[in-house]
């Protein structure tokens, strides 16, 4: 599976981004999504999932309320709707694919693919 993620910019506090990520290949609906940031200076995180079974989504606590994941999978996409943008948002966000069980869909290790990285900014 090869991840292409765009969609991100500079916004201001407040304001809303919508972060894609198209995936190659026919097995995209097997796979859980995520998406993952890393900020200045600070290690990667998590921010959300959505399971390949079931469709069951997943939030950092930070995110929860502001964000939504969710995917198509006609259009092979994953997409991060991100409202109330904050300036402690400002990262690159990375999506992801894998098999990992509940217990370690919040880690980075348990995901096989990865796209390049969209810089999201906001100002305050």
């Amino acid at each position: 599976v090869q991840l292409q993620a765009s969609g991100g910019g500079l916004v201001q506090a407040g304001g809303s981004l919508r972060l894609s990520c198209a995936a190659s290949g026919r097995t995209f609906s097997s796979y859980s999504l995520a998406w993952f940031r890393q900020g200045p200076g600070k290690e990667r995180e998590f921010v959300a999932a959505v399971r390949s079974s079931g469709g069951y989504t997943y939030y950092t606590d930070s995110v929860k309320g502001r964000f939504t994941i969710f995917k198509d999978n006609a259009k092979n996409t994953l997409y991060l709707q991100m409202n109330s943008l904050k300036a402690e948002d400002t990262a690159v966000y990375y999506c992801a694919a894998g098999r990992p069980i509940l217990s370690e869909i919040q880690r980075s290790t348990a995901y096989f693919y990865w796209g390049q990285g969209t810089l999201v900014t906001v100002s305050s």
